[in-house]
């Protein structure tokens, strides 16, 4: 839902029903046992009629809920309702950021769910929240109101029984390296941006792809990536000069340092030392000169056509094809011999996807609030959200492992049985709405696909022991209305002046001190970076108040 839509709405509040206006005149009747909601659902999905799992939830909390849901033009329809007052009882799936929730709870057009989550009427959610305030944090709005039940999919190390539970995005980007051309050159896994830069070099000289698979002569390219590209880009090789700057959940190039204090590097020391570096590798030709303008399709054909030395991406094997088993991980490389930065480096994780609170939000029209909620209460059952994730017992879940584990059904099974693959059956079963799927459900309730587990295990036992600090900025901070306003206006801007100028001083050569300090005063003067900091820094200072 988009703010100016929110706006629109705001502007037809004249016309809006005394029902919207703070729920004062939303008639009670806790017989009410029959409700409707409007909601998403995939456009693969039949629509949820005759979902067995809902079905046998509806029966066992004795009511009945007429299903009105669509997977197209779903934000204009709930517009129209919400500006018209003709409410359902709730929406779901609906994905309303915290901007609309904290407008639609304050105008009564949502009620305030706080009342109802306790151990009688929603018992499973109350001792998810008492046992994760982080989740309770980040669903309650800044007037202490709670207006849409918390919805996400954790998938973190803890779902491969690990002790310490880190996300499968704290480290977006595996580096790789071709480990046969090293053994071919008698060289090591580099260590350092120094020895890989070395490395490189033999690659160019040596024309590693002709010699070593039959490339045609001078296809060599010593590295290849994307230009701060997710899982694909050049962020991780500035973890030598103490920082990675992901593309984030929150805002490009922000820090949170372990005393709390959050801070952009994009106008540090560190960020400029490190754009003069990697510009003289691109010089060089070490790094693709297509690295701003290839897509990832792109990149994934030079690899494995056997072009490419050094490389990032989610996986080995998914990059590199049929060259895969030459490749290892790189590890986190240190810094220049000879600057600060020598022997050290700090990579700068990532949070998870984070929960969201839009996916449920129950309107003033409804009269058994409690008896609704009671309904979506059996949703945070690991056993039921598991179903309603991916589908049915019997159908998308077919076994049970020595543990009561649940094994989901084979790509082949799949096609055999029903005629689709995985991903379309899921895609056919899957429920839009208020979900939560913790980390540990992959190791007590069902295991998560073989591909998944793979690259958390590598995350912990290779990737983590590297990382020298863990603090990340948590997405699920609670913003006030005022502070989004100061988002909105200054973010892209922000964010684009950022990538425009990095792109271009590892191009043409970093920066002069004159270009320096005009950049650094455009980002405070015109792009709002204090703004921007401080609030950041509210929010989160809020936030860990909330816990």
């Amino acid at each position: 839902m988009k703010k100016k839509v929110v706006s629109l709405v705001l502007a037809a509040s004249m016309v809006l029903s005394m029902t919207a206006c703070g729920g004062k005149t939303a008639k009670k009747d806790e017989n009410q046992k029959d409700f409707t909601v409007v909601g998403a659902q995939s456009a693969l999905s039949p629509g949820y009629d005759d979902n067995t799992v809902l079905n046998s939830l509806m029966e066992e909390q004795g009511i009945n809920i007429t299903w009105n849901t669509m997977s197209d033009s779903l934000d204009e329809q709930v517009n129209i309702q919400i500006a018209g007052g003709d409410l359902p009882d709730a929406y779901m799936g609906v994905g309303f950021s915290n901007y609309d929730l904290s407008t639609y709870g304050g105008d009564g057009t949502f009620i305030d769910l706080t009342e109802y989550i306790n151990s009688d009427t929603m018992p499973n959610l109350s001792k998810i929240l008492e046992e994760h305030p982080e989740i309770k944090a980040a669903i309650t709005m800044d007037d202490g109101c709670i207006y849409g039940l918390p919805s996400a999919e954790q998938m973190g190390t803890a779902g491969i029984g690990k002790e310490e539970d880190y996300s499968i995005f704290s480290v977006p980007q595996f580096s790789m390296i071709n480990k046969a051309w090293l053994d071919d050159l008698g060289l090591e896994v580099p260590t350092s941006l120094d020895e890989l830069h070395a490395a490189l070099e033999a690659f160019k000289e040596n024309d590693m792809a002709a010699k070593y698979y039959g490339a045609p002569a001078g296809s060599t390219i010593p590295m290849s990536t994307g230009f701060d590209q997710w899982c694909w880009g050049q962020n991780i090789f500035y973890a030598g000069f103490g920082f990675t700057n992901w593309i984030n959940d929150v805002c490009n190039d922000l820090v949170l340092n372990p005393d709390g204090k959050v801070d952009f590097v994009c106008d540090n020391d560190e960020y400029r030392d490190a754009l003069t570096y990697f510009s003289d590798w691109y010089q060089e030709g070490l790094i693709d000169q297509e690295m701003f303008s290839q897509d990832d399709t792109q990149l994934m054909s030079k690899c494995q056509q056997g072009y490419v030395g050094v490389s990032t991406w989610w996986y080995i094997e998914e990059l590199m094809g049929d060259y895969a088993d030459d490749y290892v991980f790189l590890p986190v490389l240190t810094g220049p011999e000879g600057t600060q930065y020598e022997g050290k480096s700090n990579v700068t994780i990532r949070t998870g996807g984070g929960t969201t609170s839009g996916n449920l939000s129950v309107t003033s029209a409804c009269g058994n609030p409690a008896s609704l909620l009671s309904f979506y209460d059996k949703w945070y059952d690991p056993e039921v959200v598991m179903q309603l994730q991916y589908g049915p017992i019997d159908v998308y879940f077919t076994s049970q492992d020595e543990n009561g584990v649940w094994n989901s059904i084979t790509e082949e099974e799949a096609k055999e049985k029903y005629g689709k693959g995985a991903g379309e059956l899921k895609s056919y079963y899957e429920v839009a709405g208020p979900k939560l799927i913790l980390s540990d459900y992959y190791s007590s309730t069902f295991n998560m696909e073989d591909r998944a587990i793979e690259r958390l295990t590598d995350l912990y036992d290779f990737w983590m022991p590297q990382v020298q600090n863990t603090s990340v900025y948590p997405v699920d901070c609670v913003f006030t209305e005022e502070e989004l306003d100061t988002i909105d206006m200054y973010k892209t801007d922000f964010e684009d002046a950022v990538s425009e100028q990095e792109g271009l001083w590892i191009k043409e050569g970093g920066p002069t001190d004159k270009e320096w300090d005009a950049y650094v005063q455009r980002l405070n003067d015109s792009c709002g970076m204090q703004e921007l900091i401080k609030v950041y820094q509210d929010a989160y200072d809020r936030y860990q108040e909330a816990l």
